[in-house]
């Protein structure tokens, strides 16, 4: 759909990193319109894992993630809707962040699910993901959803101990594979053997995160790529009339994972429906944040795998939308409440795919977050697990 625009202005993240004096070398593959979870959805051609050609990088910022881990890029950005930087950072042994929502301006990002997205960094480890991000973030009055608080440096490393771990319950089992379970439990060990206190916690709306967010996402997406219609800007067919053109503009300028997202949105926002669907899941994303608010109350930080597995291989989920969508489910519920999380490598499974150790914190806790992971990233590199910027 917008194969050949040229935008005509910079978003606030690329302008902030040209004043930082930051060198934008090009722009990355993604899924179409940040809808997917493997950049096999691109309307390009597909990106692969560094690690593993036959293997996808994760989505939707996939070329963001593999241009870091191949070493084409010292960093990049990403943009997260339900785990979109989270999980192809894990996918590809590099760090990723999700920050507080409204943390980062959306001035100039494609709309796809205007209350999830957020742009975040990824990087090689934790500080250079947090370099970008003290150059991204701060107050955009260009963004209405824009936050005042700023954010400056962090201070790595400057949270000690006790520092309280929630690790919820519903966190393993059922679904994830047991070499991701092993590697995410042997590093929370090491955050015990290093002075941390594992809190045992319950996020009990866990199992409805999924369905809700898919719900809220498809809806906002219906509303979103609205405008992309012929009429103002990207593809066009013409025809004689005007709905024959919108129809044939948007039957060819859009992909059929894009497609199917619409459609479910528009039927979940439809008359009949709305009460039952829409309104329902955004009920029980109330209750997702109240889960968090409680668990917060007695840990720092909550940990668990980034996604189920370790990277698919290339074309096995693009005909199975449910198991591709049912692969974020530990990640869509910081962007159903809009706190940060974040990333961080902590092994590889038997075949040499990198697992990644998801970390959420409390909302606009976006420095402490980053500290715990540089924590957690110096643990693991002294118990050999994981080292920062291993080579591929």
């Amino acid at each position: 759909m917008l194969a050949n625009y040229i935008p005509p202005y910079d978003a606030t993240v690329v302008t902030r990193i040209h004043n930082a004096d930051g060198i934008v070398l090009g722009k990355t593959n993604l899924d179409e319109f940040a809808m997917g979870s493997t950049t096999e959805n691109s309307a390009m051609q597909i990106t692969r894992n560094p690690h593993c050609l036959d293997r996808v990088p994760g989505g939707t910022s996939g070329g963001s993630a593999a241009a870091v881990a191949a070493r084409e890029a010292i960093l990049a950005i990403g943009s997260d809707t339900g785990g979109s930087i989270r999980q192809p950072a894990s996918f590809c042994g590099v760090v990723g962040m999700k920050p507080t929502y409204g943390m980062v301006s959306r001035y100039g990002l494609v709309a796809y699910a205007s209350s999830f997205d957020q742009i975040g960094p990824l990087g090689k480890d934790v500080g250079d993901a947090a370099l970008v991000l003290s150059a991204i973030a701060g107050h955009d009055p260009l963004d209405a959803t824009s936050i005042h608080d700023s954010i400056s440096e962090p201070q790595l490393g400057s949270v000690g101990a006790p520092l309280r771990v929630g690790v919820p319950k519903e966190y393993s089992g059922a679904g994830l594979s047991a070499s991701v379970e092993a590697c995410v439990s042997r590093a929370i060990d090491l955050l015990r053997s290093d002075g941390c206190s594992v809190v045992p916690i319950s996020l009990p709306h866990t199992e409805y995160a999924i369905a809700s967010y898919y719900i809220i996402a498809c809806s906002e997406a219906s509303s979103n790529l609205a405008r992309y219609d012929g009429c103002q800007f990207g593809h066009r067919l013409p025809a004689d009339k005007l709905g024959d053109m919108v129809t044939a503009t948007r039957s060819t300028g859009f992909g059929p994972e894009v497609k199917r997202r619409i459609m479910l949105g528009t039927f979940a926002l439809s008359a009949g429906y709305h009460d039952a669907y829409y309104k329902k899941a955004c009920a029980v994303r109330a209750l997702i944040a109240r889960d968090l608010d409680l668990a917060f109350q007695k840990c720092d930080v909550i940990l668990g795998p980034v996604a189920p597995t370790t990277a698919y291989r290339i074309g096995e989920t693009i005909h199975d939308p449910l198991a591709m969508y049912l692969g974020d489910i530990y990640t869509v519920v910081a962007n159903l409440a809009g706190i940060p999380a974040i990333s961080v490598p902590c092994g590889m499974d038997h075949e040499g795919l990198p697992i990644g150790l998801h970390i959420m914190g409390k909302a606009r806790s976006d420095s402490v977050l980053l500290s715990v992971a540089k924590r957690a990233e110096r643990v693991l590199h002294d118990s050999g697990e994981w080292q920062a910027g291993e080579e591929i």
